[in-house]
């Protein structure tokens, strides 16, 4: 019966989701990574994976937002090893209560569910970090993005740091010259920059992370000059000043629930939310970039699963090194 089941999701899923011609352009083989690297041990797992992130998404538009930040806080972290998903114990300090990722981060259960399935399927066989970054890749796909080829092979870390989340997740405060360091300390680049802070065409910020920008822009006693003044009023109103209420949210564009180029050319108009976002529009190389965006949406969403892959094969695990977890929360 579960057989039967999942070969009708075969069909409804190959129809929801189709292979983008993106993907003939890669080898079988990434590094020690596989595009088929389940096929005999795990021959259901995309469909798995896509129809519980369809229903997911189903149930809160939020989620493909969530899903790709949680990815992303995973990866650019020690590299996408499934590290963030630990929870604390007496024995490890984990990841998700660091300042950047505490209150911030979601999706986490669907992770989880994800993996009990897969579990009832093909126990101690795939890692968290595999279905977490197919997951990224399907939510993307399902609001509008494109779909993009994920090798996979990876194994999950059994440890955590805190500090690390510290020192290296870029913050929406930081100048651009030192997000791009950060950027390329894991072998990305400039470009990397420009497109993956294009994520931000999906999702909302809390207003603690754009506050300073209404009010106080570094110390100024100032809004930001560089804020659109339609888009300061209404994001005063959403946030006055004080200490309350900072978990209010605001959309990043004017389409969060849809993956489209709607970010840069918020960006032209000085509307990007975070002053991280409106600081591309001040080197005149990503400026450049986030004009080719805005005239031309194919081209993001080509170059953004481009840099998507680069980001998901960042130290990655394999072979005899880290684990299968059995649950995503805790280590075996």
């Amino acid at each position: 019966m579960a057989q039967k089941l999942f070969l009708c999701l075969t069909f409804t899923l190959f129809l929801l989701g189709p292979l983008s011609p993106f993907i003939y352009k890669y080898p079988l083989v990434y590094g020690q990574l596989d595009y088929n690297f389940y096929a005999q041990s795990c021959p259901y797992l995309l469909n798995i994976v896509r129809y519980n992130v369809l229903s997911a998404i189903r149930n809160d538009t939020r989620m493909a937002a969530s899903l790709l930040r949680l990815h992303f806080h995973d990866c650019i972290v020690n590299g996408c090893d499934a590290s963030v998903l630990l929870d604390d114990t007496k024995d490890l300090t984990g990841e998700k209560n660091a300042p950047p990722n505490r209150n911030s981060l979601r999706g986490f259960e669907v992770i989880d569910n994800i993996k009990a399935v897969v579990e009832r399927f093909c126990p101690s066989t795939v890692s968290c970090a595999d279905i977490l970054t197919l997951a990224t890749r399907d939510a993307v796909s399902l609001v509008g993005g494109t779909y993009w080829p994920v090798p996979l092979g990876r194994r999950d870390s059994t440890t955590a740091s805190l500090t690390a989340v510290l020192q290296q997740i870029p913050s929406p405060f930081e100048p651009l010259q030192n997000i791009t360091a950060k950027f390329t300390s894991k072998g990305l680049d400039l470009k990397d920059v420009v497109v993956l802070s294009g994520g931000h065409t999906l999702g909302f910020a809390q207003c603690f992370a754009f506050k300073g920008r209404l009010f106080n822009f570094q110390g100024s006693g100032k809004p930001d000059p560089a804020l659109d003044s339609s888009l300061l009023s209404n994001l005063r109103s959403l946030c006055p000043d004080g200490d309350a209420p900072n978990s209010n949210v605001a959309p990043f564009d004017t389409s969060p629930t849809m993956f489209d180029n709607a970010y840069y050319t918020n960006l032209r108009s000085n509307a990007g939310l975070l002053e991280s976002d409106q600081a591309l529009m001040g080197d005149p190389l990503a400026a450049a970039m986030v004009y080719s965006y805005s005239m031309n949406p194919r081209l993001f969403s080509f170059d953004f699963a481009a840099s998507m892959s680069k980001l998901g094969n960042i130290g990655v695990l394999t072979g005899k090194n880290g684990e299968i977890r059995k649950k995503c929360g805790s280590v075996n």
